[in-house]
């Protein structure tokens, strides 16, 4: 019977593309594109990156109560209900921004998008897991991440870039006081957030008919209790394993100096130059960060990918970690010139994404290969992505007081010496499996 079902599911290319596209859009328009928005209605750099780096804990706990969701309904139920319930909210969004007390309601709003879209995340790739062979798996992973990063194109490029060509029309001026813009930025990022809410109702509808639900519920469910005591043996277990936590210290320190730029490179480009910043009007800063920035990410990532599995992990690690950290001083040369040269600033812009792409590649092959191996090979993953991403949200939150305590200039120096812990580690890293010997095995 469930081969008989399975038969008549969608073929993966309708619903794969889209569903990970809407795993991608409220993470970025959360994390990214909020950023702007609030710059732009005159929110200071303290409260945006504090705010807005709380609001992703989400994505950091979401291995705590992903094992609830195994207990009720299916996984096609809980993906359709929160990209519908994300939708409804990021309306809500959109809506607030005339009020007067906006940024507590839209923040508190995108926390509760940040739960849904948490949740959306472990059921959507519950769905893949289930409904897709592993044939078919391996065909379509590339398109996951393909369509995530089209969500990052689409969101923090051409949404980005489409609200400040609707302020202009709405009567914005470039560098003009926050009294005389806040309303046509109010308008523009009313409809951008619009326009994220009917893209995710859209493709929740799309989804009721579209995406397959073969499972077969279970006629023996575990009670709360015995998935709870299950949790907490798997993350007991997880402390257990050899160099644990060298490795935990590992995946925070590497993306230390990330954390803290994260949020004030984008806050930094938009700035006006009269207080360090770069004075980028929202089209340029979307064309360069969407276009050129998303196309230096992929082409690191992919050309990682060939050197890791060419030389082994453990002879490319220190490497993977020097390319991710040291185009960082590509803020700091822009912070400290200022240049007002759009291919410069695009060119330093495009260095610092392709070093990500390059060198995250690293940190998330370490975590698969070293961490996560043994009897809850998935769950442990997900506990290291857990703290990894808590890595980065801690000093995301404190960013923006640095920024504004010390200056753009100076603060982007101090990210510099943030991140001579992650060498220093990362150099000093022992391997629990040998990836060098396995490469010399299959070579014999």
């Amino acid at each position: 019977m469930l081969k008989e079902r399975k038969k008549l599911a969608r073929p993966a290319y309708f619903w794969v593309p889209t569903a990970y596209f809407a795993m991608g859009l409220p993470f970025i328009a959360i994390n990214l594109v909020s950023v702007f928005m609030f710059k732009d209605l005159g929110v200071s750099d303290t409260q945006i990156a504090f705010w807005t780096s709380l609001i992703m804990m989400p994505w950091t706990l979401k291995f705590l109560w992903s094992p609830f969701l195994e207990m009720y309904r299916t996984k096609k139920f809980f993906v359709v209900i929160t990209q519908l319930t994300s939708g409804v909210l990021f309306g809500i969004v959109a809506f607030s921004l005339f009020f007067d007390y906006f940024f507590a309601i839209s923040i508190s709003t995108m926390a509760v998008i940040a739960i849904s879209g948490a949740t959306h995340d472990i059921a959507c790739d519950g769905v893949y897991m289930d409904e897709l062979d592993k044939e078919t798996q391996a065909k379509y992973i590339g398109v996951q991440g393909a369509f995530y990063n089209v969500a990052k194109l689409v969101a923090n490029g051409g949404l980005v870039y489409i609200a400040g060509a609707t302020a202009k029309h709405f009567g914005a001026i470039e560098g003009a006081s926050l009294s005389v813009n806040k309303e046509a930025y109010s308008s523009a990022w009313t409809i951008i957030f619009g326009i994220i809410a009917a893209i995710m109702i859209l493709i929740g509808m799309y989804h009721i008919r579209i995406l397959p639900s073969t499972q077969v519920p279970s006629t023996a469910k575990k009670t709360s209790r015995e998935v709870w005591r299950e949790l907490v043996a798997v993350i007991a277990d997880f402390f257990t394993k050899k160099h644990i936590l060298y490795y935990i210290s590992f995946i925070i320190l590497y993306r230390l100096g990330e954390g803290f730029i994260m949020k004030i490179a984008p806050l930094f480009l938009r700035a006006s130059r009269d207080v360090g910043g770069l004075g980028l009007s929202l089209e340029e800063i979307g064309t360069l960060n969407g276009i050129f920035g998303s196309a230096a990410f992929v082409v690191g990532s992919l050309l990682a990918g060939i050197y890791v599995s060419r030389f082994g992990l453990k002879r490319t690690l220190f490497t993977l970690c020097c390319v991710f950290n040291l185009p960082f001083m590509a803020y700091t040369f822009l912070a400290v010139t200022q240049p007002t040269n759009l291919y410069l600033i695009g060119s330093c812009i495009t260095l610092e994404y392709f070093g990500y792409g390059f060198g995250f590649v690293g940190l998330i092959l370490f975590m698969m290969q070293q961490i996560a191996p043994g009897k809850h090979q998935m769950s442990h993953y997900a506990f290291a992505s857990g703290i990894m991403n808590l890595g980065v949200m801690l000093p995301g939150m404190a960013s923006g007081y640095f920024s504004d305590l010390l200056g753009y200039r100076d603060f982007f120096i101090y990210v510099l010496i943030a991140t001579i812990p992650a060498f220093l580690i990362t150099y000093f890293i022992p391997f629990t499996y040998d990836d060098s010997k396995k490469k010399q095995h299959k070579n014999q």
